[in-house]
């Protein structure tokens, strides 16, 4: 059997990438037929730790929901497609940016319902503890924008864990 390849040393936003879809049945509704929210909360967990597993090779653990915006309602029958990557790596810590859309498959119309921050720790399997992730390299001015915006954020989260232990 052939050696894996090795990774490299630092990863880019597209090496994470992650897209999940699934269609909305009335097991996911309330009685008005909206989707619940906590089963869109779920599909943006798992897509986000999905990107971060992807990026660190590693388990990952929810740490923070920084945002979840609900926009527009999902229904019964439509086809929701979530996107998550990397955003932003600490040494142990990974942002992932979480898309959410809805499509009606019978007219074509796409709403953006939902976007997400979410942050995951990376863990070393044999110990449970945090573990090292690779760095996180821009390939264009906007995933550089993205994770800029990323840093400001998770030092706002830094100032408020400092601030809250108090």
């Amino acid at each position: 059997m052939p050696d894996a390849t090795p990774e490299p040393e630092y990863k880019t936003p597209a090496d994470s990438r992650v897209r999940l879809c699934m269609i909305m049945n009335p097991e996911h509704a309330n009685a008005l037929g909206n989707i619940h929210g906590g089963e869109i909360m779920k599909l943006v967990d798992e897509a986000g730790a999905l990107a971060a597993m992807r990026h660190a090779r590693a388990i990952v653990v929810t740490v923070v929901v920084d945002s979840m915006t609900f926009m527009e309602p999902v229904y019964v029958g439509n086809l929701v497609t979530i996107e998550a990557e990397v955003t932003y790596v600490g040494h142990t810590s990974i942002e992932t940016r979480v898309r959410v859309t809805a499509e009606d498959p019978i007219t074509g119309t796409m709403t953006m319902t939902n976007t997400a921050f979410v942050v995951y720790v990376s863990l070393d399997r044999a110990t449970g503890r945090p573990h090292p992730v690779p760095p996180l390299v821009a390939t264009t001015p906007e995933e550089q924008a993205r994770m800029d915006a990323a840093r400001d954020r998770q030092a706002y989260r830094k100032l408020q864990r400092v601030r809250d232990s108090k």
